[in-house]
Formats: structure tokens, C-alpha cells, sequence
């Protein structure tokens, strides 16, 4: 039995070809398959342990980055509209800093510099804007370039767009807890 459906896939392989009309039937379909996640084992006990220790230190530092989001998200609406002048602009973002800083700023200094590194890079990911350009706009130069200095000094880049591709660990921790790539990074390159 087995032999005679080889023998029949055998035979009528030949004549299936794609993309083409074989007995009135087109074989040129698409097919829409939903998104699946590949995981694999880790390559050892040190990869396992950083994995971890890096979902540790996002699940810490994830309240943050929601603050800073939703802080920034409602800067950024006050600066598209405009009803404030630039003197009542300052102001305006003084207070918010102040509101900021004392709710979080004791809780924030407890941060060690690679909490610290992911938290610039989530904020970053989460406004898909660089942390230079905000400071530059909301602040001042000379605090943005003050705090780029700082910044390099500990091995991070505030004037550099987070890069998704280089960030695979990060990635796959951050849709693991619910938060999925954000709508303006995209991941596929199609060689356009």
C-alpha cells in the first residue's frame, strides 16, 4: 500500500508546476501564516545567566520607562501645539522635570550604570527618537552635550537611534513582557 502512494506522489510530481494553470487550477496561491517565535536553547549556563539578569534588570526598570514615555509623549503634544511661549514653554518643562525628580529621582539613583544604559536605550526604542535631540529640544545644548559627554564616557551613545537589529536579546525580552516593537522600526529589509 505504502509503495502504490509513493509510486503516485512520484508520478504526479512532475506535472505540478507553480505559478502556472494545471487542469483549470491555478497553483500560484499566497498564503498568510501567523508569526511564530523561535527560541532556542541557551549555549551555555553564562548565556542563560545574562539573559536573566538582563529580564531582571528590564522588569526593574520597566515603571520608569513608562513614566519617561508618557512624560515625553505629553511634551511633545504641548510643543505641536504651540499655545505656550518660549519663556512659559521653559517653565512648563521645569515643573514636569520637578514632578519627575522628586517622585522618582531616590529610586532612580539606586540604578546601577547597566540598568542605567538599558533604561536610555528603552526610552529611546519607546519614543523611536534619540535621547540627544530630546534633551536638545527640551532642555538646552549645553545639556544635551553635557550629558552625550557622560554618556560616552560610560560607553553609550545618546545621538544614535535605537537599533532594533543589534538588540536581539533586549528584542526578544521586551515581547516576552508585552511590548512589542514599536510601528515606526521595522525590523525587514526588503533590498529596495
Amino acid at each position: 500500500m505504502i509503495y502504490r502512494t509513493l509510486l503516485l506522489v512520484i508520478l504526479t510530481v512532475p506535472f505540478v508546476t507553480f505559478g502556472q494553470e494545471y487542469a483549470g487550477y491555478s497553483t500560484d496561491s499566497v498564503y498568510m501564516l501567523p508569526e511564530a517565535r523561535i527560541e532556542s536553547k541557551w549555549l551555555n549556563d553564562t548565556d542563560r545567566y545574562r539573559y536573566n539578569q538582563m529580564k531582571y534588570y528590564v522588569t526593574t526598570i520597566l515603571p520608569y520607562m513608562n513614566e519617561a514615555t508618557k512624560l515625553f509623549k505629553e511634551l511633545d503634544g504641548e510643543l505641536k501645539s504651540r499655545t505656550m511661549n518660549k519663556r512659559a514653554w521653559r517653565k512648563y518643562v521645569k515643573t514636569k522635570e520637578e514632578e519627575i525628580r522628586t517622585e522618582f529621582e531616590d529610586r532612580v539613583k539606586q540604578l546601577n550604570v547597566t540598568q542605567g544604559k538599558l533604561l536610555v536605550k528603552l526610552i529611546a526604542r519607546q519614543t523611536e527618537l534619540n535621547i540627544y535631540k530630546m534633551l536638545k529640544e527640551f532642555r538646552s545644548p549645553l545639556t544635551a552635550v553635557k550629558w552625550q559627554a557622560w554618556s560616552k564616557l560610560n560607553g553609550l551613545n545618546l545621538d544614535r537611534k535605537y537599533q532594533p537589529d543589534e538588540e536581539a536579546t533586549l528584542e526578544s525580552i521586551m515581547y516576552e513582557l508585552g511590548y512589542p516593537l514599536p510601528v515606526g522600526y521595522s525590523m525587514i529589509h526588503t533590498g529596495d
